[in-house]
């Protein structure tokens, strides 16, 4: 019998088929793993289409890219100058670095002395490249992750060797909280010298925040423990009074503080196939990044970094992030609202990203795991993800242990309206029959 996937995630990498000894075997991401097994079954982008033939992708990673009301009307088309022929700086265009920074100045560094400048940004084809730079540039620490989170920090923590991944137990009773005074007590008593986390975290939704976040970029500061704040999701904010929020607006100096900022057009403009993502932070970092990425991937595609640059003035940055939170706003309401009449709990409400994390161990039998859930889902054309993917182990060193979040699904609620509520009736369907 073949492994399962979750098998995998908790054990040492299966050695590559015979004759190709040099290569290891290179787990899947839960994304697409998920998206494998349902390809087998048929699936493909252009069968989602929520109808009574198609598939429900409540497993995607994207947000609905269409026009949704209030946005601005979507980028179709693309002019490419004669310059974009050649390779892009390996930085990104200059042009595009100093529209980052001054949205993160008019954003979140209003009336503050110290600001952001094009030397503070650094363009990349898509978030991990991105973090995959960042890493690329950590110095041989320990650097804290915390248990769940994104499922691809696992590889990523993993090949670059120079530095100690150091795992931190987030605790689903307390509804995955975590004090500054805890991460000060984690820092000194781990020694770490960096830590890389989701903000609002992908897959539980949980959101620093506020007072709060002020207190983390502080011990970050005092400390001198690097955070790498990975900020894809930071305009899908469901707190009410906080539209936006970034580590940035606590930085006292962009050129000092050990903060790093990561982001892009790929969730908070809803253009992932643009592949476009910046890193923002003190200006010797940056330059690491640069020289990293010159070795790593070369650099980003030029067309796409010049088409970013009108998408990042104030009136489109104000509008885009109204109309996704009108949008998604109800969307997250609705897909709860379905989740928790069949009997999925929740560790709490999802306060960013658009993902709900449900515990699904209370379900009839057959479907009280992540794993099992997932497959009796797919017989119904609904995908999700089994939450054991976000126990984030690099180097599979927990020793074949079972995670502990087997009881929970990572439910999305980016695709469309219509496929959310198609998926729905199919759920309470599969719930029903047990």
């Amino acid at each position: 019998m073949a492994d399962t996937d979750e098998q995998l995630a908790s054990s040492p990498a299966a050695p590559a088929p015979d004759g190709w000894g040099a290569f290891r075997r290179v787990p899947r991401t839960g994304v697409i793993y998920v998206s494998s097994e349902a390809a087998k079954r048929g699936f493909s982008m252009a069968s989602e289409i929520g109808g009574p033939e198609g598939w429900c992708n409540l497993g995607q990673g994207q947000p609905d890219t269409s026009d949704i009301p209030g946005a601005p009307p979507r980028l179709r088309t693309i002019p490419i100058e004669s310059a974009d022929l050649d390779y892009a700086p390996v930085a990104g265009l200059w042009e595009l670095r100093e529209a980052v920074a001054d949205m993160m100045n008019r954003t979140h560094r209003r009336g503050m002395k110290s600001q952001y400048s094009a030397e503070n940004v650094a363009i990349q084809g898509g978030g991990r490249v991105a973090i995959m730079r960042a890493c690329a540039a950590v110095a041989p620490v320990h650097l804290g992750h915390f248990l769940p989170d994104y499922t691809a920090y696992e590889e990523l923590l993993d090949v670059f060797r120079r530095f100690q991944p150091i795992p931190i137990l987030l605790d689903p009773e307390e509804g995955y909280a975590f004090s500054a005074d805890a991460l000060r007590r984690e820092i000194m008593g781990r020694g770490l010298g960096a830590i890389l986390m989701s903000n609002p975290c992908n897959p539980t939704g949980k959101l620093v925040g506020g007072d709060e976040l002020a207190d983390w970029v502080a011990v970050a500061r005092e400390l001198g423990c690097a955070l790498l704040m990975d900020e894809f999701y930071s305009h899908y904010i469901w707190r009410e009074g906080e539209p936006i929020v970034s580590a940035a607006s606590h930085v006292e100096d962009v050129d000092r503080d050990p903060i790093v900022v990561f982001d892009g057009l790929t969730k908070n403009w809803r253009y992932p196939g643009f592949r476009v993502s910046w890193v923002v932070g003190p200006k010797p970092l940056i330059q690491s990044i640069a020289s990293a990425g010159s070795f790593l991937d070369g650099g980003g595609a030029a067309p796409m970094q010049r088409a970013a640059i009108d998408l990042l003035g104030e009136e489109h940055v104000s509008a885009e992030t109204d109309a996704i939170r009108a949008s998604f706003g109800s969307k997250r309401a609705a897909l709860m609202k379905g989740l928790e009449e069949v009997g999925v709990r929740f560790d709490l409400e999802p306060e960013g990203t658009f993902y709900a994390w449900g515990d699904v161990s209370g379900l009839p039998e057959g479907l009280r795991t992540g794993q099992d859930f997932f497959q009796r889902a797919l017989d119904r054309r609904v995908i999700t993800v089994p939450g054991h993917f976000f126990d984030v182990n690099p180097g599979k060193r927990r020793m074949g242990r079972p995670s502990r979040f087997r009881g929970h699904v990572r439910f999305s609620f980016g695709p469309a309206t219509p496929i959310l509520e198609e998926a729905m009736s199919r759920v309470r369907a599969m719930v029903a029959e047990g």
